[in-house]
């Protein structure tokens, strides 16, 4: 996992290396403090003001260079960890953009979302202790312990008799609160998931009048979460007062013997100066402890989130192009040889069972079927989102497993029921189908599309800004919009998955026609619940429970007398009602 995460520091390496060097240095100033001090309580003599004054001199240098390099480590510390963390979010988005729709129907989204925010924040947050305090803190610990034990070994027995004890205590909590925080990143899952759903649905919700309801979904998950750190801060609350116990007892009884000492002898084992700097040293080796609990802590909650970071990181994508894949498409043929589909590998039931048909380059084939027929499934075998279970599926009569996944998306433009359009400018959403497209390709695009005429007549034009999902313009005009983003890529096929249903049977039918006169050698797949969108076909298909229940044109399949027919006239009916 560490050797994963760590790749991507890359270019922040030097800022990391120096950060521990800083430390290191800052450590040492501040631990030779005491031993100054020491000496200069003990020439308070009243013979000399010189001595004194050199020492004061040496001790504010040394405080200064202290200070200055605890400034650089922190600034060190700060860049190191902060671009470790855009670093970290930009593998883990480059990575799951290379998914395959079956690696994100495994993680879910609202996993992904709080692995690139929360984990990555965690892991951002261990980093920065790790290489300063998990530095600073052994080095404090040690480097006090031997100053102390320089000074008097009887004494420093007392420190060294509680840190075993603070060690098993520390140990216990890290190890109590790992489990917990594992679950929790679970439990931040399931809220992630109830906001996602609740803001994209937020119409439905509206309408429906559930916002109680999603309220208390969302509470309930909430709540969940507040209830596991709430037992974790319980745990982790034990840590401060034990320390503090500890570091007062060190005291007590290090002014106790030290007084003792200091009496007896009368100063010649153990001075005032050397009491004070022992008490110092104290301080340093107990809240060297106490910050070594917190970053126990911070490292306990980043080891999960570094896991599930990783795992992110690790995945093998189900699909991957082959080595030295084909990339060029020769035309938009279409073959399906005996193809069978399960969404999951021990799935009883397959999702497409036996699929055999030839489409020619350049053909129009409608498809339709009721809900839960597979349509969808089809045609994303076409493109390669997911792999085939059985049999094969070639386009330009190579199997889509043979091509480059990039070349082979390239030439295969789909456009969705529930279309996306992104923030910004039409111009800018169109340019997604083709980034070099210039303005007449545009304007094309759009007549095809039928979408011209509603663009004209906005202010902007094609300057016009989008909102985010496309919330400011209607259904019909984001389908239109999106069929001419499609047609720009010059794609060799074309897929409509019922992408005209918002749109009028008028405007659908310039759409076909457009179709037939712009894009005659595109293969265009056009999935519909309506009849006349699929009527003047070269072939139409009939789905059925995953299987080909009917296959042929227009009036073949009216006179088979089934369930195309049976559409046909349910359809045509209705027309005549209205």
């Amino acid at each position: 996992m560490l050797k994963t995460l760590l790749k991507s520091v890359r270019q922040y390496k030097k800022e990391s290396i120096l950060t521990p060097l800083f430390v290191a240095i800052e450590v040492v100033f501040e631990c030779l403090l005491p031993l100054i001090m020491a000496s200069l309580i003990d020439r308070m003599t009243g013979e000399a003001i010189g001595p004194i004054l050199r020492l004061a001199v040496i001790l504010i240098v040394m405080a200064l260079l202290s200070l200055l390099f605890g400034v650089l480590s922190g600034a060190m510390a700060s860049t190191a960890s902060c671009g470790f963390a855009k670093n970290l979010r930009e593998d883990l988005f480059f990575r799951i953009q290379d998914f395959s729709f079956a690696d994100i129907d495994y993680f879910s989204m609202s996993s992904l979302v709080t692995r690139m925010t929360t984990d990555v924040t965690n892991i951002q947050n261990a980093y920065q202790m790790t290489i300063r305090i998990a530095v600073r803190t052994p080095l404090m610990l040690v480097f006090s312990l031997v100053m102390s034990l320089s000074i008097n070994v009887r004494m420093s027995l007392i420190f060294l008799a509680l840190l075993p004890i603070l060690g098993v205590v520390l140990f216990g909590i890290a190890l109590h609160v790992h489990p917990i925080f594992k679950r929790i990143f679970k439990k931040y899952d399931a809220l992630n998931n109830s906001v996602q759903e609740n803001v994209a649905g937020i119409r439905v919700v509206k309408s429906f009048v559930r916002e109680d309801y999603e309220k208390e979904k969302f509470d309930r998950a909430a709540r969940e979460v507040c209830d596991d750190f709430t037992r974790v801060e319980k745990i982790l609350a034990l840590n401060r007062p034990f320390m503090m116990f500890c570091i007062y007892a060190a005291f007590m009884l290090i002014s106790f013997f030290g007084a003792n000492i200091i009496i007896n002898t009368a100063g010649s084992s153990l001075t005032t100066g050397q009491l004070s700097s022992l008490i110092n040293y104290g301080v340093q080796i107990l809240s060297s402890m106490m910050m070594l609990s917190m970053v126990f802590v911070m490292v306990s909650m980043a080891m999960e989130s570094g896991e599930r970071v990783a795992e992110v990181l690790t995945w093998g994508s189900s699909l991957e192009s082959p080595e030295n894949g084909l990339t060029e498409v020769p035309d938009g043929s279409i073959d399906f040889d005996h193809v069978s589909f399960r969404y999951h590998k021990d799935s009883k039931k397959a999702a497409l069972s036996d699929i055999s048909l030839h489409i020619k380059s350049g053909q129009t084939v409608g498809i339709m079927g009721g809900t839960g027929s597979s349509k969808t499934t089809l045609i994303q075998l076409i493109s390669r989102l997911y792999d085939v279970s059985e049999g094969s599926v070639k386009v330009g009569g190579h199997d889509v497993r043979e091509y480059d996944l990039e070349t082979l998306r390239d030439a295969v433009s789909v456009v969705l029921q529930k279309n996306v359009l992104f923030s910004g400018t039409i111009r800018d959403n169109l340019r997604w189908g083709n980034k070099e497209a210039t303005d007449e390709e545009l304007v094309e695009a759009c007549r095809a599309a039928q979408a011209e005429e509603f663009i004209e007549q906005l202010p902007d034009r094609y300057d016009t800004r989008i909102e985010r999902g496309g919330t400011n313009v209607s259904g019909g005009q984001k389908q239109r919009l999106c069929i001419a983003r499609a047609l720009l890529k010059k794609p060799k096929i074309l897929i409509l998955d019922d992408s005209t249903s918002a749109v009028d049977t008028k405007t659908d039918a310039l759409i076909r026609r457009a179709f037939q006169n712009e894009i005659p050698d595109t293969t265009k797949i056009i999935i519909a619940q309506r009849v006349s969108s699929v009527q003047d076909a070269d072939m139409i298909l009939v789905l059925d429970d995953g299987k080909i229940a009917e296959q042929g044109t227009h009036e073949e399949l009216l006179a088979l007398n089934g369930i195309y027919k049976e559409a046909f006239e349910t359809q045509t009916k209705s027309k005549e009602a209205v």
